[in-house]
């Protein structure tokens, strides 16, 4: 009977182990919730949508009360967002900030877990010296009210930033920011170091693809079999773009001295449809690549320079928005539909967190496909500082003025809830341990 029970315990203990890193390795896949449309479902539903998946972050880039009302008592941690037009009045004012708290968090917070104010969205590539250099003071500003109110340690404050502020990250060991930003650009990251506040950044392998429509780039955006491209630094081959752009952002970081700070990935994604001279977009990319984006932070692989671990990355996004200009794929990012269903199945449900296989991936025709030898680098374009910041990113074209549009913010589960599923599975554990122990004779 002894023997019954110790293996019957450890069967459990196996099974309760996978639960436990699994509900965690959920707490790392994030949505962006983008309002610039107006036959989005209303916030309530959506709430309700987000809860029958394994998303556990949202990033809004405002501060819709309605949509934060909705999500609480979720689980699901919120990411909100200040205006650039805000900004200044933010810096020069202290007032204002602890206004915008007053009127923003605190009729919402604790219930609707806010966990990061992003002040901002791409503000350091935007070439708007007063927003640039008025940014750091809004942040300090904002981080001193959420002080006053004895909840600075609970709310983080950054910003968003666009790959536009990597000067190089070909291979991805040579990552370095534009040095025309640096000295502001130090004082932000400082101000992530002391606060314990992320670096969120919007790296799109899509944008890369385009400026090089070649298959084997294709495959290496799509985390598909390819040959791999070698880093002639540090001889690591990298087999996606994902990976080489994220390593690139924390080489950067590492040389600049902010090997503490934490990256966030605060927007990625891949449109579904495009127009006819848009390279890249359709189904069955954007399936692929979202889904096996997902099946990779899943596995707790990391990237070469940050093994083991998963970046908290927000997928680009919720729903399509179909207010906002330019070319069709602007308007082509949603994974789920306003009618609540999925746009293309890539394993988010509840029911079902099998990453479906995704069909072969969508080559450009011959056209598009330079004669060009293949390069092993992340970014095949010669000199570029980062393919993808050539190409707006899908929110650079919103530079809302004030609160009632869109703002930037980054979003996640909350370390409690994970901490709460696991202490929540330890304490099971223990009684699985001690039970044939006790009963042993």
């Amino acid at each position: 009977m002894a023997n019954l029970l110790h293996n019957s315990s450890f069967f459990l203990l196996l099974c309760l182990l996978h639960f436990v890193l699994v509900a965690k390795s959920q707490s790392f896949i994030g949505i962006n919730y983008g309002q610039v449309a107006d036959n989005l479902p209303a916030p309530e539903a959506t709430a309700k949508l987000l809860q029958s998946t394994s998303i556990q972050k949202v990033r809004l880039y405002g501060s819709d009360p309605a949509i934060i009302k909705a999500l609480a008592n979720t689980g699901i941690g919120i990411m909100i967002g200040v205006a650039n037009g805000d900004i200044p009045a933010m810096a020069s004012d202290p007032n204002f900030a602890k206004g915008w708290l007053s009127s923003n968090v605190l009729p919402f917070y604790p219930a609707s877990e806010i966990i990061v104010i992003n002040v901002g969205n791409e503000v350091m590539s935007s070439n708007d010296q007063n927003l640039m250099t008025n940014l750091l003071p809004a942040m300090q500003n904002l981080r001193k009210a959420l002080n006053d109110v004895s909840i600075g340690g609970k709310i983080k404050v950054s910003t968003v930033h666009s790959m536009a502020v990597m000067k190089q990250s070909d291979p991805p060991s040579s990552g370095s920011f534009d040095p025309n930003i640096g000295d502001l650009l130090k004082g932000l990251l400082e101000f992530n170091k002391a606060t314990g506040s992320p670096f969120a950044i919007n790296p799109y392998p899509f944008f890369a693809y385009q400026s090089d429509p070649r298959p084997d780039t294709l495959a290496f955006c799509l985390f598909q079999p390819n040959a791999g491209r070698v880093d002639a630094g540090t001889k690591i081959k990298y087999t996606n773009m994902f990976d080489a752009q994220v390593d690139a952002i924390r080489a950067a970081l590492n040389a600049m001295g902010f090997k503490e700070v934490e990256i966030v990935i605060a927007e990625t994604g891949w449109p579904y449809k495009g127009d006819s001279n848009e390279v890249g977009p359709s189904i069955e990319n954007a399936k692929a690549y979202n889904g096996n984006l997902i099946a990779h932070l899943r596995s707790m692989v990391g990237t070469p320079l940050m093994p083991g671990k998963s970046v908290d990355t927000y997928l680009f996004a919720i729903y399509d928005e179909d207010l906002k200009p330019g070319p069709t794929s602007e308007r082509s990012f949603g994974l789920f539909k306003p009618d609540l269903t999925m746009s293309y199945d890539i394993g988010l449900s509840k029911a079902n967190n099998q990453v479906p296989t995704p069909k072969t991936p969508v080559s450009p025709s011959p056209n598009a496909s330079p004669k060009a030898p293949v390069s092993l680098s992340p970014n095949p374009a010669p000199k570029a500082p980062v393919t993808p910041t050539l190409v707006p990113t899908p929110n650079t074209t919103v530079t809302p003025p004030s609160p009632k549009t869109e703002k930037s913010v980054k979003a996640g589960v909350s370390d409690s809830q994970s901490q709460a599923n696991i202490n929540v599975g330890m304490l099971v554990l223990s009684q699985i341990l001690w039970y044939p122990m006790l009963h042993m004779r």
